[in-house]
């Protein structure tokens, strides 16, 4: 189940005034607005609003045509038909936002306190819709009542990542003040906060304010863009109906959303845990009549010595190995030829073994594609977050190309991904896997993303990427990665993960048993959905 679609679907319906039935009964919305008008001009001669707190507030009416109007303070008049997002029900009013308002404030230009007078809401503070009040600083200010928060007031972030985020403040344990990345608004009596805050988060207020954040490295909503949103305002009567109904549905679908999010957690929690006994050799039943891993890695040696004497690849001056010594105990044997105990995580069944990773791969990358060598069109040009996609979705919408000429060129003298190789995400979101499938044809930066080329088939790409994606794999990526500001995956590194080695055939059974299970883990999920 989509509960962020079913949310939405929620908030259309209360604010289109589907959610509960009218009331011929009801007040109209128009008489309402009418007493807000009286009311803000009263304010203005009591001197609480200024002659420019009104100056832009409108009428929005239908014509004789049927057709909407909005009238402004100097009289003028202009149709907004093409302005209006939809119809609404009779008794109900199109207004702007800043028509039932006061003054739609800035916040607080001081530093967050360890001390100070009064508590500095800022938008840090408010998370996933709660503040914990205990933990927001402090600060000072000379104008308290211009920053005063009370009870029903709704505050906006103005800027940045979470622009147009509102926060209704439902209780105040401390007298607090707001800081200046937050626009805060107060509603004129006969305006219910519940109601307006269920609109704040509907897809009619995102679309609105959306098109009216201006910037692109760093998006703002100010005052004036608010106080223009167009609000669907029933009666109050009405609105006061619909809050508990939308409170309420909204609550099942939080509890639907917090059951999904469980499952989700435990289905992957499980995933993980049977990858953990897959590689520990505990899924399936060992075969005796297998080929033990001891007789593939002789032939994959003998057969990586071959290739050097061809010249196919190169011998590692730096490469370690691990070996069985006479006391049945694992060595590392490194490149300065002495020898090293090594401490297994966990113990294997009889015929596996444990290996390097450049035991079973040839660990690579690719040859440099220079940025004026993309195209626009040709041979797909991969990068990590491609790959990351891959990985995901066996897909990817790419944007990158290079050209066939130059595809053809670094086949020929250097080599591409074949099938069966693994490509692995080096920058960024790192240790993401992907299989190259027969008829894959794309070339990958250099870097950012490696290549595992499986030249010696000794294992299978499918139990390999498995074995990648378990925490054997994953928390040595994650302890021995490099880069202060962006985690990354070198070449050298790669090449001494401590990898296990079962016989072929128990690595088909193994991944044959996990694709089985994981199947029926994901129909639940999706049955539950």
């Amino acid at each position: 189940m989509d509960t962020k679609a079913l949310r939405q679907k929620i908030l259309d319906l209360a604010i289109r005034g589907k959610l509960v039935p009218q009331d011929p009964n009801d007040e109209p919305a128009s008489v309402l607005l009418e007493r807000i008008h009286a009311e803000k001009q009263q304010m203005v001669k009591d001197g609480k609003l200024k002659p420019k707190d009104i100056k832009n507030d409108t009428v929005i009416f239908k014509g004789d045509d049927n057709l909407h109007y909005e009238k402004f303070s100097d009289g003028t008049v202009k149709c907004i038909e093409d302005e209006i997002p939809f119809e609404l029900p009779e008794g109900w009013e199109w207004t702007r936002l800043g028509c039932i308002t006061d003054v739609i404030q800035y916040g607080l230009s001081n530093s967050a306190e360890s001390t100070g007078n009064y508590r500095l809401l800022r938008i840090t503070d408010i998370q996933n819709g709660c503040v914990n009040w205990d933990t927001v600083p402090f600060t000072s200010t000379d104008e308290p009542e211009k920053y005063l928060l009370h009870k029903d007031d709704i505050v906006f972030a103005r800027t940045g990542a979470t622009v147009g985020k509102s926060f209704l403040i439902t209780d105040l344990p401390y007298a607090s003040v707001y800081a200046s990345y937050l626009i805060r608004i107060r509603l004129i009596n006969g305006i219910s906060a519940n109601y307006i805050y269920h609109f704040f988060n509907s897809y009619c207020y995102w679309e609105q304010v959306t098109d009216k954040a201006v910037g692109v490295g760093q998006p703002n909503c100010n005052g004036t863009a608010l106080r223009e949103l167009f609000i669907p305002l029933p009666s109050q009567a009405e609105q006061i109906r619909i809050v508990p109904v939308a409170d309420n549905l909204l609550k099942i679908v939080d509890t639907i959303t917090s059951e999904q999010e469980s499952l989700s957690e435990l289905i992957q929690t499980t995933k993980s845990k049977i990858l953990d006994l897959a590689i520990r050799g505990k899924l399936v039943a060992q075969d005796p009549n297998d080929e033990p891993a001891s007789v593939l890695l002789k032939r994959i040696r003998a057969e990586k010595e071959e290739l050097i004497k061809q010249g196919k690849i190169k011998r590692d001056k730096k490469e370690s190995v691990i070996f069985k010594g006479d006391d049945n105990s694992y060595y590392l044997r490194s490149s300065d030829n002495n020898s090293y105990d090594v401490a297994m995580i966990f113990n294997l069944p009889k015929n596996w073994e444990w290996c390097l990773l450049s035991d079973i791969f040839n660990v690579s990358s690719s040859k440099r594609v220079l940025k004026n060598e993309w195209k626009s069109s040709g041979v797909p040009f991969y990068r990590a977050r491609e790959i990351v996609k891959l990985s995901i979705n066996g897909t990817v919408d790419n944007d990158l190309f290079i050209s066939p000429e130059h595809y053809e060129n670094l086949r020929r003298n250097y080599g591409v991904p074949n099938a069966g190789d693994l490509m692995v995400t080096g920058v960024g979101t790192i240790g993401k896997v992907y299989i190259v499938k027969e008829n894959d044809v794309f070339y990958y930066k250099d870097a950012s993303v490696l290549c595992f080329e499986n030249i010696y088939k000794a294992i299978n790409p499918r139990f390999a990427k498995l074995m990648l994606d378990s925490s054997l794999i994953q928390n040595q990526i994650h302890s021995k990665t490099y880069g202060n500001t962006v985690d990354t995956i070198t070449i050298s590194t790669a090449k001494n993960y401590l990898c296990v080695l079962p016989p072929l055939a128990e690595q088909k059974r193994i991944v044959d048993e996990i694709e089985k299970i994981f199947a029926t883990l994901d129909n639940i999920a999706n049955q539950v959905a």
